[in-house]
């Protein structure tokens, strides 16, 4: 085995271990899926409106929401590790409460909990698993985020319907505490200490990374951090510096095409389609019989499978394939299984019976859906996050990109049932395609490749790109 081979493995390894506390977050996120059918069905210890449900799987969005300008601040003064470490303290917290809670208010105050704990992850994650890989397997690091999360959801569709909620909630406890202790033993990432002029501690931090000679590489880091450094980073550099600006338009550009394509309420939703689904395919004849006996439950592990082995796909080749082809091709993935959905229901709405025969046709495409959007939009934009930035203003473009995402997310989960009630539910589907494929034309345009380049590389393509639209501009003035 070769000394770039074993480097890797270590890599890895740690990103495994650092990327425990985003499967954390996705129990949290997961957990309202088998958890509360449980709550608002007559049998539940704690009584449950529908309308206190919605809240209680929305809430923790919304608060997700407030940590990540003080995570922001907290990973560039004490360090992404010791951040991410105090991240896993509201989760712990968020599972105790359920696991006492005797009213919805407890049930509330526990997912806020776990709001403000996935803020912190997803503010800081992106920026340490960026920060400890080498050049040619970054992209497949910080898809790790996503793809941890996708089995943090899975464990609760496969553990949910089969515990009490207490139960699991003790299981999911498990995780964080996990966390902590395998993370309390893994390096800080070694651009934080080069910081602050700490170079032993970087140095260290670096051979506990790799093996071999790590002198050419803690040099070049060094040099791209006093490079980022001489001008201290502030949160108005990411508009003033025309790099920083182009970055973060990119970037929020590829949020909002994320968002906008329906990602968030297909994953809430995903039971009213199946739900149409079945009654469709009861409809059609004996030979699809079987198909209109899977339990709501077994479709819902049958997505997560789905999500995991896609996202370990997208683990495979975001450094092979590059970022923009994956986002590329999500993005038209996406775009055309909403508009087969939104068509299938309007005809199904519209003419009743006209595609009786067609019953299985929306779980397929939902299915082909989740396949587009894991191999790219769930788990990419987050590499470019990770990517775009200089160091000294990496975690402020983080912070401001999950403020914007996880409101976002809020409004496309609450304006779905909205528009579905006025406009029935093929105008919406239709609405995600035509942000999808928009989207397609927008990143096909402006979004330049970052494949196996180093930080130093990626911003000097961004300066070149910036001067060129300067000298366009300027050229059409005198024109």
């Amino acid at each position: 085995m070769t000394a770039k081979t074993r480097s890797h493995w270590k890599e890895y390894g740690t990103a495994l271990c650092a990327t425990l506390i985003t499967a954390t977050a996705g129990t949290c996120y997961g957990w309202p899926s088998p958890t509360l059918p449980y709550l608002l069905s007559p049998d539940s210890s704690i009584p449950t409106t529908a309308d206190q449900g919605s809240w209680i799987v929305s809430i923790m969005i919304l608060c997700s929401a407030i940590t990540p300008v003080p995570s922001a601040y907290l990973a560039d003064r004490f360090g992404r590790k010791t951040t991410l470490l105090l991240g896993a303290i509201p989760f712990i917290i968020g599972w105790v409460l359920v696991i006492v809670a005797k009213s919805v208010a407890v049930l509330y105050v526990a997912r806020m909990f776990s709001g403000l704990g996935y803020g912190i992850v997803y503010t800081v994650a992106p920026m340490y698993t960026g920060e400890i890989a080498t050049n040619e397997v970054r992209g497949a690091l910080s898809t790790l985020i996503t793809l941890m999360n996708k089995v943090g959801i899975l464990a609760q569709y496969c553990i949910g319907p089969f515990v009490t909620m207490q139960t699991l909630a003790g299981i999911n406890l498990i995780l964080p505490i996990t966390f902590v202790i395998t993370f309390l033993f893994l390096p800080e990432s070694p651009y934080y200490y080069l910081k602050f002029e700490r170079s032993e501690r970087a140095e260290r931090s670096l051979r506990n990374l790799r093996t071999g000679d790590i002198r050419t590489e803690l040099k070049n880091i060094e040099i791209n951090v006093q490079e980022d450094m001489k001008n201290r980073g502030t949160w108005s550099d990411l508009i003033t510096e025309a790099t920083n600006r182009k970055a973060m338009w990119i970037s929020l550009g590829i949020f909002t095409i994320q968002q906008l394509c329906g990602s968030a309420a297909v994953v809430a939703y995903a039971q009213v389609i199946f739900n149409c689904t079945t009654q469709g395919t009861q409809v059609v004849n004996a030979t699809t019989e079987a198909a209109a006996t899977i339990e709501p439950y077994q479709e819902s592990i049958i997505l997560g499978c789905v999500q995991v082995a896609t996202c370990v796909l997208s683990v495979i080749l975001v450094d092979r394939v590059g970022r923009k082809p994956l986002l590329l091709l999500s993005a038209l993935g996406v775009g055309l299984m909403n508009g087969t959905i939104g068509t299938y229901f309007f005809f199904d709405i519209t003419y009743k019976g006209s595609v009786a025969s067609l019953g299985w046709l929306p779980l397929v495409s939902l299915l082909i859906y989740i396949v587009c959007y894991a191999i790219g939009l769930s788990t990419v934009p987050y590499v470019i996050i990770g990517e775009m930035f200089p160091t000294n203003v990496k975690l402020y473009a983080s912070c401001i990109a999950h403020i914007y995402t996880g409101i976002s997310m809020f409004a496309v989960q609450k304006l779905f049932q909205v528009v579905k009630d006025a406009y029935e539910i093929y105008t919406v589907f239709w609405g995600f395609a035509a942000f999808s494929l928009m989207g397609l034309v927008f990143m096909l345009v402006v979004l330049p490749e970052t494949k196996g380049k180093s930080f130093a590389c990626i911003q000097a393509q961004l300066k070149r790109e910036v001067a060129r639209d300067n000298a366009r501009r300027l050229a059409t003035v005198e024109y």
